[in-house]
């Protein structure tokens, strides 16, 4: 997963095409807050078990501060520290009214029962409620978290500080959720991908060729959407393996397979292949949609797309993003394209302050637009600047965040 100085690494690259200086930049940079808890519940067999939970909010200038929680063994602070800068820039690339934060707990949640899950959740708002809030930081779902968990916090934490809908994103519809909430992040990484392509002269995604890397929330989302709109999804991985067809996967049936299997291996009709091989996949467009750090220095000379659409928070190293760059891959960055989900949260945030449900033809259209509005953005500051798409999202945000946190005073 993405370091902080990994993050900061790309906004540096951005600070100096916009001459920063240097005060300046280290303000930007320095987290508001960082938190390191200790998360100790009694286990079902009478154990004491012991975790530590994180949350880091990185930046406050434009609104409360937004971004996940993770459930996963490799949450540290360095880890939370990098992916909550990159929320303040993937809110201000979108132009949302939020700063960015994030953390988690480090914990395997497969060998705790539901029962401990809860107690773990419960806990950790209770470790960390006076630093959240409505109008403060509101978390979300992440790696091996979901709505159930959203809601166990929203619960803990009104029992706390009185009915608080607004304090988390993501929740269950029936508990003042979001219609659209859960494929938001696909439904907007297919968008990013739509646009590009119309700007670029590709022509539109019926008929080319994806690998998906990753059939969670987002890539399965994204690799239904792909296939709804005649793409030819030939390949797809997740942490158990990989499967191809080079004649396209039928996506509804292998989304049945893995309700059933829990994984893609071992789909009818379908050669088993390493997460690797899917990684070079001789495809137009190729989707990292899991964790972080997939795309390295050791393989980016042998990615065979044409297009890199980071449906995942960082899947690509720094190293290996010279490379794509210097071999004429396009790659669109993570903080436009899996912006869709912060968006749609954003939406399920008014609706419970406003007290007031949306439909879901309102929210799919206001997605599509900031998609639309931030796209823009983005291709008007490649043009201009002569930089790469990433270096131009975070030309967008830095300026935002700037502009921000100098009309607020220091």
């Amino acid at each position: 997963m993405p370091g902080f100085e990994e993050v900061n690494y790309y906004f540096r690259k951005a600070a100096r095409v916009m001459d920063l200086s240097a005060r300046v930049e280290k303000m930007l940079v320095t987290p508001f807050r960082e938190v390191k808890v200790d998360v100790s519940i009694t286990l079902d067999n009478g154990e004491l078990g012991t975790f530590i939970g994180y949350r880091v909010q990185h930046d406050k200038s434009r609104g409360p501060m937004k971004g996940g929680l993770r459930y996963h063994p490799t949450v540290d602070m360095d880890e939370a520290l990098g992916l909550a800068s990159l929320m303040t820039w993937k809110t201000a690339v979108v132009n949302l009214p939020y700063g960015g934060a994030k953390g988690g707990i480090a914990v395997d949640p497969s060998t705790l029962s539901a029962r401990e899950v809860e107690r773990l959740t419960r806990r950790f708002v209770q470790q960390i409620h006076d630093i959240i809030g409505p109008h403060t930081d509101i978390p979300a779902p992440d790696v091996n978290t979901n709505a159930q968990v959203m809601a166990w916090i929203m619960d803990e934490y009104s029992k706390l500080h009185g009915f608080s809908p607004a304090v988390v994103t993501g929740k269950p519809v029936d508990l003042f959720g979001s219609r659209g909430r859960e494929e938001a992040t696909g439904r907007g990484v297919v968008a990013a991908l739509e646009e590009y392509l119309k700007d670029a002269g590709a022509g539109e995604i019926r008929g080319k060729t994806f690998a998906v890397q990753g059939f969670g929330n987002v890539g399965s989302w994204a690799a239904r959407f792909l296939h709804e709109r005649g793409a030819r999804v030939v390949a797809v991985g997740d942490a158990r393996g990989a499967i191809r067809n080079p004649e396209g996967l039928d996506i509804p049936r292998l989304g049945e397979h893995v309700q059933k299997t829990k994984s893609v291996v071992g789909f009818p009709g379908s050669d088993a292949i390493t997460n690797e091989e899917l990684l070079v996949s001789n495809v137009d467009v190729l989707v990292p949609a899991a964790l972080g750090g997939v795309i390295t220095e050791a393989n980016a000379k042998e990615i065979r797309a044409r297009v890199v659409l980071e449906a995942a928070n960082a899947p690509t190293t720094p190293r290996a993003d010279e490379i794509l760059g210097e071999r004429g891959v396009a790659v669109l960055p993570d903080i436009f394209v899996n912006a869709g989900g912060v968006t749609v949260s954003y939406f399920e945030w008014v609706q419970n302050i406003q007290q007031f449900r949306w439909e879901e033809e309102q929210i799919g259209a206001e997605l599509q637009r900031h998609m639309r509005e931030a796209y823009a953005t983005l291709a008007r500051v490649v043009r201009e600047r002569k930089v790469s798409f990433r270096t131009a999202a975070f030309i967008v945000a830095i300026g935002r965040v700037g502009r921000a946190t100098v009309l607020r005073g220091v």
